[in-house]
Formats: C-alpha cells, sequence, structure tokens
C-alpha cells in the first residue's frame, strides 16, 4: 500500500463515541481517543460532519440499561454516563461484554484522504454520505465502494441518512416485486422511515396501509397524501384495517414494532380481508400466501399470534443488511443510485436538532433521542 492523498492537515488522534457492557452489570458510554486511521489503497478517510441517530443504532449505543438511573462524570467535553443494566437483560447481552464498541451506521462528511485505487482517488474533496458502522466519530476510514458521493446542492446533513432509511425503504419494495404481492402494511409509520416509504410508494404506484397508533400521527400522513391509515387507539381499528386491506390487497407487511399482538393483528385482517374471495368453505383458510415481516423492536415484550387467519402465511425477520448481501453489489448500486438522484425529494429526511458527540451522552439529550416519537430523529455533528 503506497501513501494515502491527503488534501486536509490531519490530527493523529481524534475522538469516537464507545459503548461498553462491563461483566458486573453497567453500560458505559465515553468519548475515546483513537488514532486517525491511514486509508488503504481502495479506501477513503472521510471527516464526519453528520451522522443520524437511528432506532438501529440505539441498539448498540443505549443497550438495555437503564437511563433514568444513569450516573455522570468526567469533563464538559469528556464526560462518562454509566448506567445499570438489569441482571435478566444481561443473558442477551452477553457477546459484547467487556468490547468497547464504537457506533454509528451510517453518516455524510468530506474525504480528506484517500488510498491509490482510482475509485478512492475520485472522490478525494468529495462530499460522500457512507455506511460502515462507527460513524460517531471525528474521522472514519472505509471502503470507496460503500461511499454515496452527494449531488451538488445536497448538504451534508441531508446526505448523512442516505442508507439505512432509503434503502430500508427500497428494499421493502423489491421484496414485494420480487414475492409477487401487490401492496404493503407498515407499522410505526408516521416515522422517518414511514413517512419516507409513504412518498416512495406514491411516486410508485404501489398501495400502502400505514399504520399509526394516534390520531395526530394519522392526520400527519394524510396531509402528506396517504390514502390507507388506521390508528391503533381507535376502538374501529381491526374494522378500518380489514377494509384498508381490502381496498389494496396487501398481503404483505413490515412490522416495526415486533412486539404485542399487532403482527397477529395483520395477518388476521388479511385473512378477514381476503374471505370474501372464497367461493366455498375451507378450514385451511384462504390460499393466498400472507406475510408479515418484524424488522423492528420498539415494543420487545413478545410477540403474541392468535392463529385465527388459516395455514397459508408466514412470520419472520427482515434485516437490511442481510437482504442488500442478498440482493448483490449491482443490485444495490442501482437503488444508491436511486437515492442520490432522490435526496432531496422522496427520500428527504427531518431532524429533531442536532448535538456534539460530547452532548450524545447527555442524560437530558438521551431521554429525547431515545424516546423514538414521531420528529425526534436527532443528528451528530462528530466535528462541530
Amino acid at each position: 500500500m503506497g501513501a494515502p492523498f491527503v488534501n486536509h492537515p490531519l490530527p493523529a488522534q481524534a475522538l469516537q463515541l464507545r459503548s461498553l457492557i462491563e461483566a458486573e452489570g453497567h453500560l458505559t458510554l465515553s468519548l475515546v481517543e483513537v488514532p486517525v486511521p491511514t486509508p488503504r489503497d481502495d479506501e477513503v478517510l472521510i471527516r464526519v460532519e453528520a451522522a443520524p441517530v437511528n432506532p438501529s443504532d440505539q441498539g448498540l449505543l443505549l443497550g438495555p440499561a437503564q437511563w433514568a438511573q444513569a450516573r455522570l462524570s468526567g469533563t464538559a467535553e469528556r464526560p462518562v454516563l454509566r448506567a445499570p443494566v438489569p441482571p435478566q437483560a444481561m443473558a442477551s447481552v452477553a457477546g459484547r461484554v467487556g468490547q468497547s464498541m464504537p457506533v454509528g451506521n451510517e453518516g455524510a462528511g468530506t474525504v480528506v484522504a484517500a488510498g491509490a485505487h482510482p475509485a478512492a482517488q475520485a472522490l478525494l474533496g468529495r462530499r460522500v454520505a457512507a455506511m460502515g458502522g462507527a460513524m460517531y466519530s471525528q474521522y472514519r476510514a472505509v471502503p470507496s465502494s460503500q461511499c454515496l458521493a452527494l449531488p451538488d446542492g445536497v448538504a451534508v446533513e441531508q446526505g448523512a441518512s442516505s442508507f439505512i432509511n432509503p434503502l430500508t425503504a427500497l428494499g421493502m419494495l423489491e421484496t414485494l416485486r420480487s414475492q409477487g404481492h401487490r401492496a404493503l402494511v407498515h407499522t410505526a409509520a408516521a416515522s422517518n422511515l414511514g413517512q419516507m416509504l409513504n412518498r416512495l410508494c406514491l411516486k410508485d404506484g404501489i398501495g400502502l396501509v400505514n399504520i399509526v397508533r394516534s390520531p395526530a400521527q394519522a392526520a400527519l400522513l394524510r396531509a402528506q397524501g396517504a390514502t390507507q391509515v388506521c390508528d391503533t387507539s381507535a376502538p374501529s381499528f381491526m374494522a378500518d384495517l380489514t377494509l384498508a386491506l381490502r381496498a389494496t390487497s396487501a398481503t404483505l407487511a413490515f412490522d416495526a414494532v415486533g412486539g404485542g399482538p399487532l403482527a397477529g393483528q395483520i395477518l388476521s385482517a388479511m385473512e378477514a380481508a381476503l374471505s370474501h374471495t372464497l367461493t366455498s368453505y375451507s378450514r385451511y383458510g384462504t390460499a393466498v400466501p400472507k406475510q408479515v415481516y418484524i424488522y423492528g423492536g420498539l415494543d420487545t415484550s413478545p410477540t403474541v399470534v392468535n392463529r385465527n387467519f388459516g395455514m397459508t402465511w408466514g412470520l419472520g425477520g427482515w434485516l437490511l443488511f442481510p437482504y442488500l448481501e442478498h440482493l448483490g453489489p449491482d443490485a444495490t448500486a442501482a437503488l444508491k443510485a436511486r437515492v442520490a438522484s432522490e435526496l432531496t425529494t422522496t427520500f428527504q429526511s427531518h431532524y429533531a436538532g442536532r448535538m456534539s458527540l460530547a452532548e450524545a451522552l447527555s442524560p437530558e439529550r438521551i431521554a429525547q433521542y431515545a424516546a423514538r416519537a414521531t420528529g425526534a430523529k436527532w443528528l451528530i455533528t462528530p466535528n462541530a
């Protein structure tokens, strides 16, 4: 490997946010000085300027710790936050005990050094989005293939969310098409991702049933053009859902909630919506495949399924990165190209606020972004 090409004075050390679970049952968040990496021939070094806090980041960042009991120490520039992990939760995190783990699936910034490979050299000085973990860092070296050059006029903060939500939304539609479904259901639909998926389905002409948990969230989506919105807090929720499923013929669902009865309720409503097509009774229910994929865990309680929807159904898990590996590099590149062309429209993201690395360790700030409330997505600015 030759010497990297550099267009920016580089420090020897930089800060990185780390999450550590200790064997005695505590989770500690801290800022650690790490060497600024030297990019390999096929890598670029990014000065990270923005990185979102996604629900997928919070599982590693915050774990199962009880943050209401957190204790803050250290200094304003180098805070250390320590919170207890309940004994019954330690088994679920046994694989990471004693490991100081960097966090952050995606982010964006400026390429300040690049390896000798032409693809890396082409990004030198460019503003790029990247995925690859450890993005809550001031500097991050990643393969050039994991970068997306931001189009002119697209702010770094907008580009910071170029991967997780946009590729998840596109992956859901690719799954729909490949499995022969006509329309889909999405829960927690007022989220940043949910609003993005609604715009995407409207643009692509795909039927979408949005499930939310309050009248305010329902009104938010309807104002954005959603035609089928069902509120779980309404007494008529199951009847509303069945009617929406009949109207759209949706037989595929992506559930961000995970726990509780919702996944089973969706399958039940799908069966009820399809039952009007039966010309004769069958003890096995309708023969149309019905599928719910759980891709999140907003509710960590057990998933409850009451089997009143025949025998032609499926309930499984769906994760973005394994799906992209299955899809392959060429198809993934096509999805990334679409994201780049629609970053300020279909795939636009909104943030509740911005915070430095140190501020991300504030108990008050954690209470805000850990709430996962509608419109409460936060952005970390590592070099602020």
